[in-house]
Formats: structure tokens, sequence, C-alpha cells
């Protein structure tokens, strides 16, 4: 009978453990929003220098959506300004959106609007 309270202890404490190890990754998520006060507009391709992003941290895209929209592309879609098939379009004006790890890429898919900088590349870590 004690080997099995030992377990279950061994058990509770990993769980313990565990969750506090969860916990903290979550607690160093952050939340920026793309162009600061500005929001998502026209030459924000610069606004990720200087600052350190990781894994799970949100962009929020503050924009009028009668005058913008938000795509999530590739990289080949960023850089010649095109939707690839697929793509995430979104349209709410506060859209929010978790980091992956790696390299994540917006743009606006209106007509001549990434090709004037609006469009964003953030690496994440």
């Amino acid at each position: 009978m004690a080997q099995g309270r030992g377990s279950a202890m061994f058990a509770t404490v990993f769980l313990c453990m565990l969750m506090f190890m969860l916990h903290s990754e979550m607690a160093h998520a952050a939340t920026y929003t793309v162009g600061d006060s500005g929001g998502w507009t026209f030459n924000v391709a610069g606004w990720p220098k200087g600052k350190r992003f990781r894994a799970g941290d949100t962009l929020v895209f503050n924009y009028s959506p009668a005058a913008h929209n938000l795509v999530a592309v590739n990289k080949v879609g960023y850089n010649t300004c095109t939707t690839p098939r697929g793509s995430k379009v979104y349209k709410t004006g506060k859209d929010q959106i978790k980091l992956v790890k790696g390299q994540n890429f917006f743009i606006c898919s209106i007509a001549g609007h990434c090709q004037s900088g609006m469009k964003v590349a953030v690496t994440a870590i």
C-alpha cells in the first residue's frame, strides 16, 4: 500500500511541476500592437525592428475594415505582395494573431497597399 501512495505522490508532484512550467511559459507571452498607436497602416514594414518576439506572442492589428484587411501569407506572398491560395484573410479591424516559431508574414491585399509598405514580417524564436 505504501508503494501506491508513493506513486500517487510522485504523479501529483510531477503534475504540479508541469502546470508550473506551462503557466510560466504562458506568463512570458507578450501582446504587441502592430504599428503601435498608428495601427496597421502604410509603412509598417520596419515596425518589428528592435523588438524580440517569441512563439506564442500575440500581434494585434488595428485598422479600418472599410479601408484595409489583413492576410497571413508565406514568404513568397510577402515578397511579391500576392495572396497565395489558402491564405487566411482577416477583416475585423481588430485581429489578433498568435505567432508561430519562425517567420510570420502579413500583408494587406487591397490593391496597391502592400506595395506601399502595408506589410510586416516577424520572426519569433
